[in-house]
């Protein structure tokens, strides 16, 4: 995915954060939004415009972008750490079958949130990361794109984060196709059956 934005004239960084059960959350999204600072706050020796800087994920790296698209701070101008000045506040993003309704079973009819939060999480901890629950009208520009044959996360996730985001007013595009398994990457690498999902990369290109 990198070298698919790289040869399109898109500056990309990939973000290694760090993982459950070694590290549990908000571990990750203290890595994602520091992320975010960092180039933000390097965005002239990067040669890049600071507010053009987005994010995108896949399956937990989607949940992940949706924490940062829908939780963030502006910058503190007082901070003593000079990357705490900037914003952590993507631009826009782009989630590919993430989960950002944590209300969503997975299709399978789990709800493993123990992977994210440890054992026995309350319903508190599950709600302070749930992508839906802190949609508001400053969410990023959102584009979703999900399977209806994800036998892990349930297409309903999309379809429902797009219609909080329409319901705010967030500029947001949804894309939801029949068939695909979970983990169908772009769609470039698919299946001949699959060969619908081949037009993602152009739609993904066409909406940045």
């Amino acid at each position: 995915m990198a070298r698919w934005l790289a040869a399109r004239g898109v500056a990309a960084f990939v973000l290694e954060y760090r993982l459950a059960p070694w590290y549990m959350y908000p571990a990750q999204k203290d890595d994602a939004s520091r992320a975010v600072r960092y180039v933000r706050a390097h965005a002239a020796e990067l040669g890049i415009d600071p507010a053009r800087l987005g994010v995108w994920g896949f399956s937990a790296g989607g949940i992940l972008v949706g924490n940062l698209a829908t939780i963030h701070t502006p910058g503190d101008p007082a901070a003593a750490d000079p990357l705490d000045r900037v914003s952590d506040r993507p631009d826009f993003e782009i989630v590919s079958y993430g989960r950002l309704d944590m209300s969503v079973p997975l299709s399978n009819g789990t709800l493993p949130k123990e992977s994210i939060l440890g054992p026995q999480p309350s319903q508190a901890a599950t709600d302070a990361i749930d992508p839906i629950k802190h949609a508001s009208a400053d969410t990023s520009p959102s584009f979703l794109y999900s399977t209806s044959g994800d036998m892990s996360v349930d297409s309903r996730n999309a379809a429902n984060f797009y219609g909080e985001l329409k319901k705010l007013g967030v500029p947001a595009e949804l894309h939801i196709f029949e068939l695909g398994p979970h983990g169908t990457h772009m769609g470039e690498d698919v299946a001949p059956a699959l060969h619908e999902l081949t037009v993602v990369p152009t739609l993904i290109a066409n909406w940045m």
